[in-house]
């Protein structure tokens, strides 16, 4: 269920903010999110080179279509749950288009409303506002605690004409005639995106004062841009407006309370949590409440040495015993929410509670019982559906590449074949933990895996480079995007065969071309393989092969 007409958040058209996560903006390597928001990611990339917004939100409502199991019905909230002793037996939610109302029962509910609007109306307890300095000793907390939140914003989009164009502003915008009006760090200058700054409503209700705080909003976003517009210079003389928000981006309203809270000193620490789905490593990012209008600057930024795990146990409810949650509702103090918060780190905590959901179905078990008894295989299967988890790699005793040998044809240094079977599927400090070949060696190349007695499979998994140490996002931002690279990324592997030696000979399992995705599978009837050999014939403009991982299972026996 989603209560908008388009999917997405704050990255869909309606709200048009870039997916920031971990990475940083590109300013933390080989820290981008992989699973499902990468191959989002890759796919728009590839498809959507005009940055499109709209083409965002309809690729996707495309993947969420295609799905045999999943039923999405847009344009439809929660307004009520039904729930007796600690389950929620049914969510009742409307339509608003259709005017049709609906009673979804279920096992287990997921709350990704960012206001925790469920869980709420079903009685998972929760928070809102800022803990103060003593409850969690927190640096970032202040002195006492309050209701407090971070506020929302509204951005625009800029086009230029290409001749002077004429701004006069509505007689409901502010007046803001020189740059003394936006106080500290809030200087107006040429943009192709708006501003973040452009924010209020942190001191009222932002659930119930929403209506309220988008008319305040519009009135300074238009105030901001009759400055640019008609108060000093700003290089903006052809610029006109071609796009304004009229949904606030929200940043903060309930956070459902877990078995675990997390905070400012787990992110700062880079704790790894025996329990972690899930990570995230943009700074702590605090904003003052009044927003807009506060004297002090407009946020407070503390950056993390390192990326932090955000542990199960914050994503489910300590009283509710079916009820998980994921995005800026989770269980965190306001300060480690000014960090998980993001869309990219809300986006693998959906992948992970979603996954702990489908083994709680098949285990008949709560999301509590998971920890510790069925954790290692949640984190498992995460990492074979190519999610990562810092400090944890491939044990999955399923995975028959693990008893393989590997060669190649080439290797450059630091990058031998082994390297596929270390466990990792990225780069970081210690290792590659890929298998690159020499470059003077040009392509063809290949990479096989040998067992001392045939193995059975019927699946193989691959994945490839897809440059993980850039920032890949849609973006309006001019300035950002031209930091990323258009179209398929350069090192992913564009062309390439997948042959396995048996008994009877040599037989090609696949032959792939045009491929722009990090992780393929490849699916067959069962065979005995001695040998199983990838073939790269061609990247998307990389001189080398790379892969970070590949392994073989087999999934129907």
């Amino acid at each position: 269920m989603q209560d908008r007409p388009v999917l997405g958040g704050s990255s869909s058209s309606e709200i048009r903010v870039h997916v920031g996560g971990a990475d940083h903006s590109g300013k933390r390597p080989n820290a981008r999110e992989t699973g499902i928001l990468e191959e989002l990611r890759l796919e728009n990339h590839v498809r959507n080179p005009q940055r499109c917004a709209s083409l965002w939100d309809l690729l996707l409502w495309e993947w969420a279509t295609r799905e045999p199991n999943l039923s999405l019905y847009l344009n439809t909230y929660v307004h009520d749950a039904e729930a007796e002793a600690n389950r929620i037996l049914a969510a009742n939610a409307l339509q608003v288009t259709t005017e049709r109302r609906f009673r979804f029962e279920g096992r287990l509910f997921i709350d990704c409303t960012g206001d925790g609007s469920l869980g709420a109306a079903a009685g998972a307890e929760y928070r809102v506002g800022r803990e103060g300095k003593r409850e969690f000793g927190e640096t970032m907390a202040p002195d006492l605690p309050d209701n407090y939140t971070l506020g929302n914003s509204l951005l625009f989009q800029t086009r230029d004409v290409g001749r002077p164009a004429r701004f006069d502003p509505p007689a409901w915008a502010y007046d803001f005639p020189d740059d003394s009006c936006f106080g500290p760090k809030r200087l107006p200058h040429k943009t192709s995106q708006g501003f973040w700054w452009v924010e209020w409503g942190g001191v009222l209700d932002t659930i119930k004062d929403d209506e309220a705080i988008r008319d305040e909003l519009l009135k300074i976003l238009f105030g901001v841009w009759d400055h640019i517009k008609n108060h000093g210079e700003h290089g903006a003389e052809n610029l006109v407006l071609d796009w304004v928000g009229v949904l606030p981006g929200k940043r903060e309203s309930r956070r459902l309370m877990g078995d675990y809270v997390l905070t400012e000193h787990d992110l700062v620490e880079s704790k790894v949590f025996e329990d972690a789905v899930a990570y995230g490593g943009w700074p702590i990012d605090l904003h003052p409440p009044k927003g807009f209008y506060d004297p002090e600057p407009p946020c407070a930024f503390l950056e993390l040495r390192d990326v932090y795990s955000i542990p199960l146990r914050s994503l489910y409810s300590r009283n509710l015993a079916n009820l998980l949650f994921a995005g800026r509702n989770i269980s965190a103090s306001h300060a480690a929410m000014g960090s998980t918060r993001v869309m990219g780190t809300g986006a693998v905590m959906g992948q992970a509670v979603g996954t702990a959901a489908a083994l709680c179905l098949e285990l008949a078990c709560t999301p509590r019982d998971l920890y510790p008894a069925h954790i290692n295989a949640l984190q498992q299967t995460l990492l074979r559906d190519d999610c990562f988890i810092p400090g944890f790699r491939n044990q999955d005793e399923h995975d028959l590449a693990r008893a393989a040998q590997a060669a190649a044809s080439s290797a450059a240094e630091g990058c031998e074949p082994a390297q596929v079977l270390s466990g990792v599927a990225r780069s970081q400090a210690d290792s590659t933990h890929m298998w690159k070949s020499d470059e003077a060696a040009g392509l063809p190349q290949w990479l096989q895996l040998e067992w001392p007695q045939p193995v059975v499979a019927d699946s193989v998994y691959i994945t490839f480079d897809t440059g993980l140490s850039r920032a890949l996002t849609l973006t309006q931002e001019d300035g950002f995007h031209s930091r990323m690279i258009p179209g398929p990324q350069p090192e992913c592997v564009r062309d390439y065969s997948l042959l396995a030696v048996t008994d009877g000979g040599e037989e090609t399992l696949a032959k792939v071309s045009g491929n722009c995705q990090r992780r393929r599978m490849h699916r067959f009837p069962p065979k005995a393989i001695k040998t199983l050999r990838l073939v790269v014939e061609a990247t998307n403009g990389d001189p080398c092969a790379r892969v970070f991982e590949i392994r073989l299972y087999r999934e129907n026996p």
